[in-house]
């Protein structure tokens, strides 16, 4: 039986955490637990928390304190966590189905658990409504030297094992691509203790659209690029934004 472990970070985020937390709710798998980690938000997103933790048949935890960051709030998350598998979830971002959890569960039952799950990922509006899918999408055979083509595989859609997850928190030295950095070394764990990384071949999340990493475009680059150049070395670095370029231009 594998138990799911949902990390959703917030600050001031009332606005879109309904929708998040009636996703959870909606999952038709019941072996969860849901763990809010909230900055110390200055609107009503604890008292929306806190009132779901009370109704809900899973263990909840809301949690508020001063942290340094997201990525210092996901590093909470994971060291409390005691599922098989982690899954950030955060504010406006919801399972694409009621039985995403469930179909994941039964295609894993009684196999080896994998290092990571990984699917595919739509794009929603403030409201929930479908813009698109998202532009980069997941190889059929995933490992630590895919992410030379970009992030193909969304954060929220990107299930790391717990054990792995606890081994290798987030490294907080980046402010804005700290994620990138993160599944890289997952999957540098994960292939190393010789483990799978399973394609579900399935939507796994709607993520709402503007990020953090979307507000700071820029920084969020540059970020990437000390990132990538750590993990596959700055000529192949260089040599792989050359190609992001020309790309685009002959997209146009």
């Amino acid at each position: 039986m594998i138990n799911f472990t949902i990390i959703t970070c917030t600050y001031d985020a009332s606005k879109y955490i309904d929708r998040t937390l009636e996703s959870v709710r909606g999952q038709s798998y019941p072996h969860i637990e849901h763990f809010i980690i909230d900055g110390v938000s200055k609107d009503d997103t604890v008292k929306k928390a806190q009132t779901y933790a009370y109704d809900s048949h899973y263990p909840v935890i809301v949690k508020s304190e001063p942290d340094k960051g997201l990525y210092d709030a996901m590093n909470k998350g994971i060291q409390l966590a005691k599922g098989n598998y982690i899954i950030f979830l955060n504010a406006g971002d919801v399972f694409y189905e009621e039985d995403t959890l469930t179909n994941i569960a039964e295609q894993l039952k009684d196999k080896p658990l994998p290092g990571v799950i990984y699917g595919n990922t739509d794009i929603v509006d403030e409201e929930g409504n479908f813009i698109r899918k998202r532009r980069l999408t997941p190889p059929e055979k995933l490992s630590w030297k895919s992410f030379k083509q970009g992030m193909l595989v969304c954060h929220q859609s990107f299930y790391a094992r717990t054990d792995i997850a606890k081994q290798v928190p987030y490294n907080l030295i980046y402010k804005y691509s700290a994620d990138v950095d993160w599944c890289i070394r997952i999957m540098k764990e994960a292939e190393k203790q010789g483990l799978e990384l399973w394609n579900t071949h399935k939507t796994l999340c709607s993520y709402l659209e503007g990020g953090m990493t979307e507000k700071s475009h820029r920084a969020s680059l540059k970020e990437r690029f000390m990132v990538m150049s750590d993990h596959y070395g700055m000529l192949t670095t260089i040599l792989q934004h050359l190609w992001f370029v020309v790309r685009a231009i002959i997209k146009r």
